[in-house]
């Protein structure tokens, strides 16, 4: 590698981890860098706080650029382009200099019923709890004495596309979290708009971002932002900055899920599924609509639990290897624990667990219970175990897409999955196969997830051919010849899932008093 300007560089700031990815002209990551970080609970807020974010991102970097210089014996001094990517949702609002007026309000956070109820009945088209719009008419209803003196409302996507660029803008997948959009227009809903303005007497189009599709340019690094991202002072200013995403569009990206019914389902910390469809949809709780990074409609499936306490038996494992004085590699740990499953029975041999750190809304709970549950009679085998855990970080994915799938007679010509939970190869996506009783493909680069997404975006931005669209770009110029494993649950896995599902579904009470009890 010798010119830097022909590559593209994707950052994402995920739940549990911020992740850079380089790629080259072939669109092939050849450098990445990361940093480990975990929301808090603080006076019953899921945050991060912005010196975490700050460090984060920039141990991040710093770690490319020591990957970068190890592999090739360069400094990454430029790019041809940058994406930043985010989770979406949440709440982070400013006053007219600048100053934050409230602690980082996460997606996770389900504090804003009353505002979502209300907005949802407004505007006939439901607005989840974690949405942006929800986070600020829940601190009207408040009286929180913050919002008086708010001027612009972003997510952290916008936060750190701003704090590189200085522009007030972000994509408009992204932004389809914040307040519902036009997808024939490319903006904010108007008429949604006019009632909220109506309601509030805040004008809130000045509030939120300017919105733009994938391929607009959304500004250039400035020295300030340079710095920011580099304190070191070797990188560059003036690089072009693609419109930034959240992680929902980075993961359609990533999985070449932005055509009319084909879908993704990403599995981390949080799971989601995201259908684009060719119709509209009726209201429905537990189902979010959305966009494609170039704006099309998308029915997404969005559930607040999936691999934390997965994260969590693993780490108790691994105390018990050290205890026993097993040397073994975490991430080895990770795969042969999942390998395990594949062995359990199908339905979990009697085994049952709740994996709700937090509260889920498909299944409509404000808070959550870790729970573990076992009839007398059970088969209690680390396989077994393992299955129940897996099969329960998918389990409200479930409920939510069987509404798409049955109510609303969606169809999915494709399903692709991404993220942590699908990096043991065959283990999550045979699991998810006997979730959806249908094939789940997942490419060679499903591991790298939002970042590579994310850098496919800006790279779309800097490399597109004029008029080609962002379907066909990544149709043929990066997903043409990649390698991709599809899997077909048998009908054992399949009718398995149907079983533990069934008393997953019966079961709700145990997680019900146990928010209430413990």
């Amino acid at each position: 590698m010798t010119d830097l300007t022909k590559t593209v560089l994707g950052l994402e700031l995920g739940s549990t981890r911020i992740k850079a990815v380089l790629i080259d002209e072939r669109h092939i990551p050849i450098a990445s860098g990361d940093y480990e970080w975990e929301n808090r609970l603080v006076n019953g807020i899921w945050t991060y706080s912005m010196e975490d974010v700050h460090t984060g991102i920039r141990t991040c970097f710093a770690g490319l650029k020591a990957d970068v210089k190890a592999k090739y014996g360069v400094e990454l001094t430029t790019v041809g382009a940058i994406g930043v990517s985010a989770m979406m949702h949440g709440y982070l609002p400013f006053d007219k200099n600048g100053k934050q007026l409230a602690e980082f309000r996460t997606w996770r956070n389900t504090i804003t019923g009353p505002a979502a109820e209300k907005l949802t009945e407004l505007f006939g088209f439901n607005i989840p709890q974690r949405w942006s719009i929800a986070h600020l008419y829940q601190a009207i209803l408040n009286g929180e004495e913050h919002v008086k003196d708010i001027d612009s409302l972003t997510t952290l996507a916008g936060y750190i596309h701003r704090k590189l660029t200085g522009e007030n803008v972000m994509g408009v997948g992204e932004a389809s979290g914040m307040f519902p959009i036009d997808s024939e227009k490319l903006d904010y809903d108007e008429d949604m708009i006019g009632k909220f303005n109506a309601l509030t007497g805040m004008d809130l189009r000045s509030v939120l971002p300017k919105v733009l599709p994938a391929g607009a340019n959304a500004g250039r690094l400035t020295e300030e932002g340079a710095l920011f991202l580099d304190p070191t002072g070797m990188l560059k200013p003036g690089i072009p900055v693609a419109p930034c995403e959240g992680d929902a569009g980075t993961g359609m990206a990533a999985t070449n899920s932005v055509r009319v019914r084909t879908g993704n389902v990403s599995a981390g910390t949080s799971d989601f599924a995201m259908i684009v469809t060719d119709k509209p949809l009726g209201v429905h709780r537990e189902i979010d609509m959305v966009t494609t990074p170039d704006g099309l409609p998308v029915a997404m499936v969005h559930c607040n639990n999936c691999t934390s306490d997965i994260n969590a038996w693993v780490n108790l494992f691994s105390e018990f290897c050290v205890m026993m004085g097993v040397e073994i590699d975490r991430g080895e740990l990770f795969t042969r624990l999942f390998r395990a499953a594949l062995e359990g029975e199908g339905d979990c041999g009697g085994l049952l667990s709740y994996n709700y750190f937090s509260g889920e809304g498909v299944t409509d709970f404000d808070e959550g219970r870790p729970v573990f549950l076992r009839r007398p009679d059970a088969n209690f085998s680390l396989a077994n175990f393992m299955r129940a855990h897996l099969l329960s970080a998918l389990a409200t994915l479930k409920i939510g897409l069987d509404i798409l799938t049955g109510e609303e007679k969606v169809v999915i010509d494709r399903l692709c999955g991404h993220g942590g939970f699908f990096k043991t190869p065959e283990v999550g996506q045979r699991m998810l196969s006997a979730a959806v009783h249908a094939p789940v493909t997942v490419t060679e680069t499903a591991g790298e997830g939002g970042p590579y997404g994310m850098a496919l975006l800006a790279a779309y931005m800097l490399w597109r051919d004029e008029g080609e669209s962002l379907p066909d770009y990544l149709d043929s110029k990066v997903f043409a010849g990649a390698k991709s494993i599809t899997i077909m649950a048998d009908d054992r896995d399949a009718a398995g899932f149907d079983a533990f599902l069934a008393r997953y579904r019966n079961a709700l009470g145990v997680e019900r008093a146990a928010t209430e009890l413990f």
